[in-house]
């Protein structure tokens, strides 16, 4: 089955995340598969999203792991994004794709560098459930988190610091 779905900014393409551990680029118009499915992850692809300029896509996982992709050829960028302790809920990038988001049921959120794939800052920690959504807002200078804890909660993207209390409701 198929587990999540995005568009490119321009909407000529859609990206798909799968039980079946891959993710599949497909062209909007035609409904034709472009390349081959992007194959790393060992478990459910739980996210799947372009960045702003369509080049390159991030995938979550619940094998604990994050995969940048080249959006053209389906390869591997850079090694698995690892640090999660359990399965992977969201990732996305930023608006400019330098910074990678993503959640997990470790009840965290971490910040990546999209270039090197590696960890900014310690995890984002505050929430006490599985954090099921994490993303930036349109300046990259804040994260928002959503939980099964009934929060959300708003990050600064540079030092990780919450802003303000959580949002409840």
């Amino acid at each position: 089955g198929v587990t999540c779905t995005a568009f490119n900014a321009d909407g000529t393409k859609i990206v798909t995340g799968s039980y079946d551990e891959t993710a599949r680029i497909w062209d909007a118009k035609t409904g034709g598969l472009i390349g081959i499915p992007l194959q790393g992850h060992g478990d459910t692809v739980t996210n799947a999203a372009f960045n702003a300029t369509g080049t390159k896509i991030v995938t979550g996982s619940y094998d604990t792991t994050a995969r940048i992709w080249d959006a053209q050829t389906g390869a591997p960028i850079g090694a698995p994004l690892k640090g999660h302790g359990n399965g992977v809920t969201s990732a996305a990038f930023n608006a400019n794709g330098t910074k990678i988001v993503t959640s997990s049921y470790d009840t965290t959120a971490r910040i990546w560098d999209a270039e090197t794939g590696v960890p900014i800052g310690a995890p984002l920690k505050g929430h006490g459930h599985v954090v099921t959504s994490a993303a930036f807002n349109a300046t990259g200078t804040k994260i928002v988190t959503g939980s099964y804890d009934r929060t959300a909660r708003i990050w600064n993207a540079k030092t990780g610091e919450p802003i303000g209390t959580p949002l409840k409701g």
